[in-house]
């Protein structure tokens, strides 16, 4: 509560809720109720496509970032050349590559038009959420290979020499401790993963960035879905920054990390 009240703080919060008053007062926001619907399942979609993605990021980033810290090479090179290639391409030329890629390769073959899985692959979120999970990946794996280095040699060795195997190692010793140290990068690079699933909007995934065009489209009203939007975000990405801190400090608490 003393944080909350300090003077910089509550002049912020003051103008803040100055400009809330200003906005709900001189603009239109009459659309708000034919768009709810839409809007909340575009939200829906923004929420599980950024947190799918970061579970199979993440579970991609583990492997990726130990194989470049200390696996052989025909391991660390390939791990090495995919986290390249992500970093050093655009997320939005990714997207398009997968979807205009694959997508137009699946309906070549009969066999995959007959299964189960072609209501799926005829839409565009199996290709956005396969391009933003590897995105995470490539970016998280090298944060995670960094992570995996900055583990005390000693510690590994203390351990093996106690007869640890090498999978308990990594499972009590490396991941915690390289976990721990990846955390607030790893909260940073969430909230860039969350302003990144605008770009599905371009194949077609209705988010709540579509939405919000699809509403000047129709009404021709620009700023107030555009600073409505700008809300959304925010407030998720600090309740993303929140809940990273919560977890940071509950994680290192007797990592002495």
């Amino acid at each position: 509560m003393r944080e909350w009240l300090k003077p910089h703080r509550i002049g912020l919060l003051a103008v803040a809720l100055a400009l809330a008053v200003w906005a709900g007062v001189s603009m239109r926001w009459d659309w708000i109720p034919r768009y709810a619907e839409l809007g909340m399942d575009g939200l829906w979609r923004t929420l599980w496509l950024l947190g799918v993605s970061i579970l199979i990021g993440s579970a991609m980033a583990v492997p990726l970032g130990l194989a470049q810290a200390s696996g052989p090479a025909w391991l660390a090179a390939p791990a090495r050349w995919f986290c390249t290639v992500i970093r050093g391409t655009p997320l939005l030329l990714q997207i398009w590559l997968i979807y205009y890629g694959l997508g137009s390769l699946f309906p070549q073959y009969p066999w995959i038009r007959q299964s189960e899985l072609w209501p799926y692959l005829r839409q565009g979120w199996p290709f956005a959420l396969l391009a933003l999970s590897f995105s995470f990946a490539g970016y998280e794996g090298e944060v995670m290979r960094g992570a995996f280095k900055s583990v005390p040699h000693g510690q590994l060795e203390a351990a093996r020499a106690y007869g640890f195997s090498r999978f308990a190692v990594f499972w009590r010793i490396q991941l915690p401790q390289a976990i721990a140290r990846a955390l607030p990068t790893l909260g940073g690079e969430t909230v860039l993963q969350l302003k990144a699933t605008p770009l599905v909007a371009t194949i077609t995934v209705i988010d709540i960035y579509a939405v919000a065009s699809r509403v000047r489209q129709d009404t021709f009203i620009i700023y107030e879905p555009l600073l409505l939007l700008a809300v959304i975000y925010m407030v998720i990405a600090g309740l993303i920054a929140l809940g990273f801190r919560l977890l940071e400090n509950r994680f290192t608490r007797g990592l002495g990390v």
